[in-house]
């Protein structure tokens, strides 16, 4: 099996599957073991199917993003047209979850999101280690906001599990497409990896600064079929909040960063456009799932492939 092969479904879900249940259990608290150094073999076995998985992800986002080097506020005017120009942005399945999915259709999306939901926080926590001063206390500031400014039931991550009991559903590894499972071993993946740490940047301030549109789609999904209050506080909550988020990670984070080291903005780019190919490619699949259709050329921006097409060329730096 070749973490290449995007085009064998059967593969990528074999592949992602696996990464899942290793992110699973390697982000979670573990005890000392005998059989430390055998767990050690394992481990390195998937971090290089990861990484083989990641760089062909790279590889694809690459020539666009090169152009992204230079002017930090060039780069910032850049990534700020991704929301209106980056993969999978403005993509029809979120105006149908808005005005026509059924409760049933609903239910289905919204597990497969809470399965594929890596935890922010925690992805921030590991992505502001040995940062400079100034994108530090940016990340504080947002990893703050996540945990509620100290109040469990404020923190982001326990509103969303209180959406799940609360709609009594049931995200899991196995009933997931590996679109879903593959944005959330990405989004680990450059966490979790040193050598990646200015793609977790890019794909992190890119998740705050195109979700605000969907999500407030999906909550008014949600409240037109009956599923307001407590189920859609979460949708509702990132659906303002994440604005201002996005604003603070352009001026403190990412423009101190580039300004600082040119050269650290197309992996910063990289991050950002690997983040929203895997974004659109969970919309395609939702769409084909729910719909029994392509989610078509516009919703995708031509990225579903392996090649560069014209439309994207035109948002490079």
């Amino acid at each position: 099996m070749s973490a290449h092969d995007i085009t064998d479904p059967d593969a990528q879900q074999q592949l992602h599957r696996r990464l899942a249940k290793f992110n699973a259990t390697r982000l979670s608290p573990g005890h000392p073991s005998p059989q430390w150094q055998d767990d050690l073999v394992r481990e390195h076995a998937h971090r290089v199917r990861e990484g083989e998985f990641l760089e062909a992800l790279r590889a694809q986002v690459q020539p666009v993003a090169s152009a992204c080097a230079g002017n930090a506020a060039h780069m910032v005017n850049w990534f700020e047209s991704l929301a209106q120009t980056g993969p999978g942005q403005h993509h029809p399945f979120f105006d149908w979850l808005e005005s026509e999915a059924s409760l049933a259709q609903m239910r289905w999306f919204l597990t497969q999101e809470a399965a594929g939901e890596a935890g922010f926080e925690d992805l921030l926590a590991y992505a502001q280690v040995k940062l400079p001063p100034q994108p530090k206390l940016e990340c504080a500031r947002n990893f703050w906001d996540e945990m509620g400014h100290g109040k469990q039931g404020a923190m982001h991550g326990q509103m969303l599990e209180q959406m799940v009991r609360e709609l009594d559903l049931h995200p899991a590894i196995d009933t997931t497409v590996w679109e879903s499972l593959a944005l959330a071993n990405t989004m680990v993946g450059l966490a979790t990896t040193r050598r990646y740490g200015y793609h977790a940047i890019g794909a992190l301030g890119v998740v705050e600064l195109t979700a605000p549109g969907r999500v407030k789609k999906v909550a008014a999904g949600m409240r037109r079929l009956g599923l307001g209050g407590h189920a859609s506080a979460y949708f509702d909550l990132h659906g303002a909040l994440d604005v201002s988020h996005a604003r603070a990670w352009m001026r403190e984070v990412i423009h101190p960063l580039v300004q600082s080291d040119p050269v650290c903005g197309q992996f910063i780019a990289e991050g950002a456009l690997m983040r929203l190919v895997c974004g659109a490619r969970c919309f395609e699949r939702y769409t084909h799932e729910l719909r029994g259709e392509q989610g078509g050329a516009q919703a995708s921006n031509g990225w579903m492939g392996s090649n560069m097409p014209n439309r994207i060329e035109a948002t490079a730096c």
